[in-house]
């Protein structure tokens, strides 16, 4: 790996574990065992690193994001799970990207550039869920009237944006899969007044997944 790669990589690590306003460039050059002379050479400070790191996520999730909206992740009623799993693959990239969410106000105070690119992000969420619960509502999974389905879409964007921030400020530190696999459940909660018993089903299966694995979580 380049050293301008490992300087990400381990700035990424450390604003995660420590926070981004807690770790200094001293910090990551320290942690990679280099000279702060050599950071330096790649990046002239923080903000350059975070403004990559950023720009790395957004084209990452943004691919992902795109997918529903370009075509259905359910051709039919037979696979309706593939959106409920989707929902689990765009948690897992917000979460590899978590100090961002954690420190969100600040962040986007601070960086111009970055609050548009979060109001881009914003949007494509937003627009991605109105695609799949379009999608259920034309295969008759789901049922709800065109205001429902509009309060419905907004009420999970604002769920899957601000995920992290409540759960920790809530919770402080909790194992990765037992944070993303609520979150969804969290999403599937708001879906589940307007689904059907075979679709209710699979959501109190994720119900006793998550469950489970808080009672591993306890033991651990």
């Amino acid at each position: 790996m380049k050293t301008r790669d490992r300087i990400l990589h381990t700035s990424l690590a450390l604003f995660n574990e420590e926070g981004e306003a807690h770790t200094t460039t001293i910090d990551i050059a320290n942690e990679m065992d280099i000279s702060p002379g050599n950071l330096y050479y790649h990046f002239k400070g923080k903000d350059e690193i975070i403004a990559e790191l950023f720009q790395q996520y957004e084209l990452a999730l943004s691919s992902t994001l795109t997918a529903p909206i370009e075509q259905p992740l359910s051709a039919d009623r037979t696979n309706v799970e593939n959106n409920w799993y989707y929902l689990y693959v765009v948690m897992e990239e917000m979460y590899q990207y978590r100090f961002l969410y954690h420190n969100l106000d600040d962040i986007l105070a601070r960086y111009p550039d970055i609050r548009r690119g979060f109001k881009r992000l914003i949007q494509l969420k937003r627009a991605a869920l109105f695609a799949i619960c379009q999608t259920l509502l034309q295969q008759a999974v789901i049922d709800a009237r065109d205001q429902q389905l509009l309060g419905l879409v907004d009420n999970m964007t604002l769920t899957l944006t601000f995920w992290f921030n409540y759960d920790q400020l809530l919770y402080d530190e909790r194992a990765p899969q037992v944070t993303i696999h609520q979150g969804v459940l969290q999403l599937l909660t708001m879906v589940a007044p307007y689904l059907g018993e075979e679709q209710l089903n699979f959501y109190r299966d994720c119900e006793d997944i998550y469950t489970s694995m808080l009672e591993q979580a306890d033991c651990a």
